[in-house]
């Protein structure tokens, strides 16, 4: 492991390689807001496809043991070929809960760290940990990914994994530069219709997707309470746009192949006014709330090269039915999975599909439906489905998630998301933000890659 004290030095120079103020700055050129693009620092390559040597035992630190934290420890203790060596949180009761799950695996206790804001650090710096899992809040994962890359270790962020351009490029930066994985932990690629939508995608079953559509629509009123220290319902109150893109996003990415033959060009927001936001935060702390940031509902478009269109929303404030909107529209077919499941396949629909009556103009009966998703129900859900059954986590994604990125560490082979992935799902937070201040400005998405989008053709799960 690097010393100590070469640690230190390596992040305090990590603005300056990753993404200085001057570096994230804008400027509106011909009505189109600009960010600056940081040139890669000499001797880094990108990280597209990069596959690292293979860790027969995945030695694994958790860090954020809140809402999330204990049932990722307990998923970890079902797959076989890891090991929980650590374990660290500001309150106890969250690593108490999490040792209960080890020790009822029959594995052995796991190292401690807690009451330090600080102790996170010393996780990193163990010698005996390949994998750094953080689940804390949004405002500490990048620092703490940053971190544990420049110990040495692979990292896993919960969802968004940055904020903010800076932490983006950070990021980036960072992974290249010490050749360690930066994955997101977004669960809803591996969602059961999602990724059976993608696999029909694949297979050319809705001709050439032109239009996606993804969301985050949840109204969080009876759980603002839940987030320590209140820091959830602060993000939103300091913040404009779409605070959380992942789970919209990311699905939608995958079938267009971003940063694998397309990339996201352009991206246009706008925002309701700001109403049940101040309302909750009256409630809950019974003083006056007079500023609030984030709007009710947030709408964003983004383009994309090859002549795409993504539509996101993002609504945590207002009483709705739960959606995630994810819908394709192809040249041939469409499937949409809220506010209920349903693929239409037109006419001139070509593959392995012999069902009568298809048309333009109506979805398939149930019955078709549910055939369509036994016959081209993806490997990795065919891999894992009894025990993602079993050991559950949002319907079982949340096994699947955390399988394949064991499965892809310890046979060395490219993780389901990449550093860019993580970069072009996180960065409407910010860039949604932007063109709302700007009366819905269009923002020209940086591409993250910096120029490597075309060098892989497709998007593709990696086997053995």
């Amino acid at each position: 492991m690097r010393g100590l004290f070469a640690i230190a030095v390596a992040l305090l120079t990590i603005t300056a390689v990753g993404c200085s103020s001057n570096d994230c700055d804008y400027k509106m050129v011909d009505g189109t807001i600009i960010y600056n693009t940081p040139e890669r620092p000499a001797g880094q390559q990108d990280m597209l496809g990069f596959a690292a040597e293979p860790i027969e035992c995945v030695r694994v630190g958790f860090i954020g043991l809140g809402m999330r934290g204990p049932g990722a420890v307990r998923r970890w203790c079902q797959i076989e070929g890891t090991e929980i060596v650590a374990l660290c949180d500001l309150n106890p009761e969250g690593i108490a809960k999490s040792q209960k799950h080890i020790a009822d695996a029959g594995r052995k206790p796991a190292a401690e760290y807690c009451g330090d804001e600080e102790a996170w650090r010393q996780l990193c710096e163990r010698d005996d940990i390949d994998l750094v899992y953080i689940m804390t809040d949004w405002k500490n994962h990048a620092k703490m990914a940053l971190y544990a890359m420049e110990c040495g270790k692979h990292v896993a962020i919960e969802v968004p994994a940055a904020m903010s351009m800076e932490e983006i490029w950070a990021l980036i930066n960072t992974s290249e530069r010490t050749r360690k994985h930066c994955i997101q932990l977004e669960n809803c690629v591996y969602d059961r219709f999602e990724i059976t939508a993608l696999n029909m995608a694949q297979q050319g079953l809705f001709g050439e997707i032109l239009h996606v559509e993804g969301a985050y629509v949840h109204c969080l009123a009876e759980y603002w309470d839940r987030y320590y220290n209140n820091w959830r319902l602060d993000f939103n109150r300091e913040s404009a746009g779409d605070v959380y893109p992942t789970h919209g996003i990311g699905p939608v990415c995958q079938v267009l192949n971003i940063h694998r033959g397309d990339r996201m060009k352009s991206l246009v927001s706008m925002s309701t006014k700001a109403v049940s936001g101040s309302k909750y935060w009256e409630k809950l702390f019974g003083e006056p709330c007079t500023e609030f940031a984030n709007g009710d509902q947030t709408t964003t478009l983004i383009s994309t090269e090859n002549g795409k269109v993504i539509q996101l929303h993002h609504n945590v404030m207002t009483p709705r039915p739960y959606s995630r909107d994810y819908a394709l529209v192809g040249t041939t077919g469409y499937a949409s999975k809220y506010p209920v499941q349903s693929f239409l396949l037109g006419e001139q629909t070509v593959g392995d599909v012999d069902i009568e009556n298809l048309n333009s103009h109506r979805c398939v009966s149930e019955e078709v439906r549910k055939q369509l998703m036994e016959r081209y129900k993806h490997p990795v859900t065919a891999h894992t489905e009894v025990m993602a059954a079993k050991v559950g986590g949002h319907g079982g994604m949340d096994y699947i998630m955390d399988y394949r990125l064991v499965y892809c560490l310890q046979n060395g082979l490219p993780l389901d998301m990449d550093v860019y992935d993580l970069a072009e799902w996180c960065c409407p937070i910010e860039l949604s933000a932007v063109s709302i201040k700007h009366n819905s400005a269009p923002v020209a998405v940086p591409d993250f890659t910096r120029g490597g989008w075309k060098k892989i053709d497709g998007y593709r799960h990696a086997w053995k």
